[in-house]
């Protein structure tokens, strides 16, 4: 039977947990690892050097560009000075230039080279186990050590288009996972994706949540939930009572048409069609389509049409609990 309930409004939704920055630490260059500056799973700040690959012949090389550098620099001074006595040509300035400018950009060069043999932390965060070892040699994007940013943490969620009104920016979370099943986290939502999905229509949504004891961690999925507003009256009827189809979502629901021949209560089915709204358990809103006490067939509609006699038989049923709890057996 339909019936009337009092329902806070509140989306529900599964979504999984990403630290605020992560990523695999990697060499731009190949080297042989001459020192590591950390060990598994330390706290690092950022700026903090990581490990250092062997540079020794690339700051040789570096001294003889700087060395040619003087020497352009010398050779474009003189020249310089001679032209003020028309003892060169401006042309021979110009090229002195030129190669004074072609010098300082190789030791430059030279020295962002040099400068990719040094890894560090891009972002203060936790660092996972170490991959590479002291001696190896390593190729570029060779990974030497995650590292992760654990507080604050984000939780990505989404939601039906049809909720898309009950989840803005700020609005405050709660979140729940199976790690810490007897504790609730609360954060705040902190962005909306400014599409929808056309795949799934859902909409995804983003929560920032403080974690300053590191419990949360990256990969774990958890529970969102977002209240929005005050509580509302709602029709409501077992989830199973409804047959959701592409041209729209129909119940039938049985009526009383008189006295049959044998005096008994005539009993037919009639088929609906509702327009449903929120769901809550193993209930769901009719927000359409339906009147408080209006009997409704919860099992075998597939073999109803409109004016078939029913026999109602109540002795098995459905589930019908807002909040239900998944057992094993």
């Amino acid at each position: 039977m339909a019936q009337t309930s009092t329902w806070q409004p509140l989306v529900e939704a599964v979504g999984n947990l990403r630290a605020s920055n992560g990523t695999s630490l990697a060499a731009e260059v190949s080297g042989i690892v001459t020192a590591i500056h950390f060990d598994s799973g330390a706290m690092v700040k950022a700026g903090q050097l990581i490990l250092e690959l062997n540079a020794a012949p690339l700051k040789a090389q570096l001294e003889q560009l700087k060395a040619a550098a003087r020497l352009a620099k010398q050779n474009y001074d003189r020249d310089l000075a001679q032209l003020k006595i028309q003892a060169v040509s401006q042309a021979a300035v110009d090229i002195a230039a030129a190669n004074l400018k072609s010098a300082l950009a190789q030791v430059t060069m030279q020295e962002s080279i040099i400068a990719q043999k040094s890894i560090y932390a891009p972002f203060a965060g936790q660092l996972g186990i170490r991959q590479v070892d002291l001696g190896q040699y390593l190729a570029p994007g060779t990974t030497l050590v995650n590292l992760q940013k654990l507080d604050p943490m984000y939780l990505d969620f989404t939601v039906p288009q049809a909720q898309i009104d009950l989840v803005h920016v700020g609005d405050n979370v709660t979140v729940q996972t199976n790690a810490f099943p007897n504790k609730v986290f609360t954060g705040t939502i902190s962005a909306i994706e400014p599409q929808v999905d056309i795949s799934t229509r859902n909409l995804k949504v983003r929560a920032s949540l403080a974690n300053p004891k590191g419990e949360l961690l990256p990969g774990l999925f958890a529970t969102a939930r977002v209240k929005r507003g005050e509580e509302k009256q709602y029709i409501t009827v077992p989830n199973s009572a409804i047959a959701y189809n592409p041209y729209g979502s129909t119940v039938f629901i049985v009526k009383n048409e008189g006295k049959g021949a044998d005096g008994k209560p005539k009993l037919v089915a009639a088929q609906r069609f509702v327009t449903t709204g929120l769901t809550r358990g193993d209930q769901v809103a009719v927000l359409s389509g339906l009147q408080m006490g209006e009997v409704v067939v919860t099992s075998g509609q597939l073999k109803l049409r409109n004016g078939t006699p029913v026999i109602v038989n109540n002795s098995v049923q459905p589930s019908n609990h807002p909040n239900p709890e998944v057992k094993d057996e």
